[in-house]
């Protein structure tokens, strides 16, 4: 059975109870640098044989983790810090476990991206995690471009040496917007800053940011800017029938039918 469990991702005590079972009764465990684990298993007083598994050795050792699983080894995976998979290594070993048939499961913990979505005060109910922007500045534009209208808090992560360029493009192709950056999560000098795109985050660029922009705007139909009879009109003239001409120009303007009804009784 394979074990992907979440670690700290500052503060050593944000680990769980059935994440410290997991790891102390693990047979080998897979990680992003052993020297990182190692801090953590330290610390916790647990021993273990470590291998590494990182983005540049996933492949070869997803195979590795399947051959010890079914060999009934308790076989644990873990990032640096956080959630596995999640802008970190380990979704080719989970493909690898999936084709192979083979079952793996989730110990459940922190996650800085959710951390920082919280910390943001911004919209919770609906938003996308864009993780890490492209490198290049073509490819970093194309990627934003995809998700400039979406009406939905967007969740980035970003480098302190890339954050002034991350921002810098995204104001570029989503306007003007209010955003938050949050670094330091869980640890002492934990912080939520808040800004304008257009201004820039004017802090030390120090650590990894999370990196939070409020949603697209609903953008107001063109045709508002014709009065109530013009726009009835503009949709009778297309070829509908007075009703549903008033139920579009109520759609556009964000009124209700009734409100419009005494622009459309001479048509």
């Amino acid at each position: 059975m394979v074990y992907f469990v979440a670690t700290p991702i500052g503060n050593l005590k944000d680990i769980t109870l059935r994440a410290l079972e997991t790891l102390k009764d693990a047979d080998v465990i897979f990680c992003e640098d052993t020297r990182h684990t190692l801090k953590l298993l330290n610390a916790y007083e647990i021993k273990k044989p470590l291998y590494a598994c990182h983005k540049f050795n996933e492949t070869v050792a997803s195979q590795k983790i399947l051959e010890a699983s079914r060999r009934g080894e308790k076989v644990v995976v873990v990032s640096d810090a956080g959630t596995p998979v999640v802008s970190d290594p380990g979704n080719i070993v989970c493909k690898t476990l999936r084709e192979a048939g083979e079952p793996y499961t989730l110990i459940v913990g922190a996650c800085a991206f959710v951390a920082g979505l919280v910390l943001s005060a911004l919209p919770a109910d609906r938003f996308a995690f864009l993780g890490f922007l492209p490198d290049k500045k073509g490819e970093k534009r194309a990627f934003l471009e995809r998700y400039k209208d979406l009406d939905l808090t967007l969740a980035f992560h970003s480098a302190p040496q890339d954050i002034d360029k991350d921002i810098e493009m995204m104001y570029e192709v989503f306007g003007d917007r209010n955003a938050v950056a949050v670094r330091e999560i869980t640890k002492i000098h934990e912080e939520a800053i808040s800004f304008r795109l257009q201004d820039g985050l004017a802090v030390e660029k120090r650590g990894e940011f999370v990196l939070l922009v409020e949603g697209a705007k609903e953008r107001e139909c063109p045709l508002n800017a014709l009065s109530e009879v013009e726009h009835i009109k503009h949709y009778m003239a297309s070829g509908l029938d007075k009703k549903e001409a008033l139920k579009r120009v109520a759609k556009d303007r964000g009124v209700s039918k009734s409100e419009l009804y005494p622009f459309s009784i001479d048509l």
